[in-house]
């Protein structure tokens, strides 16, 4: 049986959370505190090392899956959480006030992982938020062909959609 490990990332509220326990087969480990920056987002709580889960493959191997922090103040734990990882899924809320300048924070802030393994972004596209063109429309600017998909986190399938796309990606690789 081998163990592969892949992280989830975005900004605070984007929903990485929220996805690990959507598809989580054991309880979601969670460093959830009070959240004391209600400037940033108006949830109660806030991750502030990571989450966790996983995932039972068809062959009997696991995927761990880690959901980073979204603060920026606890992006140290970004490198920490990407040691070992195959791959990166980046969730943006497109009801935030900048979600593309949102997607423009996470690619910068994990390009060593993304450049070595490989990525895919997910963004919950809500009435009022940019086009998923406009998304396109980042990636391109940055020469990145990533595989980019409105989803609901909430909905198993759609991450689990997520997951699949990322585990082909990094097949093709």
């Amino acid at each position: 049986m081998a163990e592969y490990k892949i992280l989830i990332t975005g900004p605070m509220g984007a929903g990485k959370s929220t996805a690990i326990g959507a598809v989580s087969e054991i309880g979601v480990v969670s460093t959830d505190v009070k959240n004391s920056d209600l400037a940033q987002s108006q949830k109660a709580t806030t991750t502030v090392a990571m989450d966790y889960g996983q995932i039972s493959l068809g062959n009997g191997d696991q995927l761990r899956i880690y959901g980073t922090p979204g603060q920026e103040r606890f992006d140290f734990m970004w490198s920490i959480l990407s040691r070992g990882a195959l791959g990166l899924i980046i969730l943006l809320d497109s009801a935030r006030p900048q979600p593309l300048a949102d997607l423009n924070k996470f690619l910068d802030g994990f390009a060593p992982l993304i450049k070595e393994t490989g990525a895919v972004v997910g963004v919950s596209n809500k009435p009022g938020g940019p086009s998923i063109d406009a998304y396109y429309e980042v990636l391109a600017a940055r020469d990145m062909m990533l595989p980019l998909f409105e989803v609901d986190v909430r909905k198993k399938e759609d991450v689990l959609l997520m997951v699949d796309a990322l585990l082909s990606v990094l097949e093709i690789r």
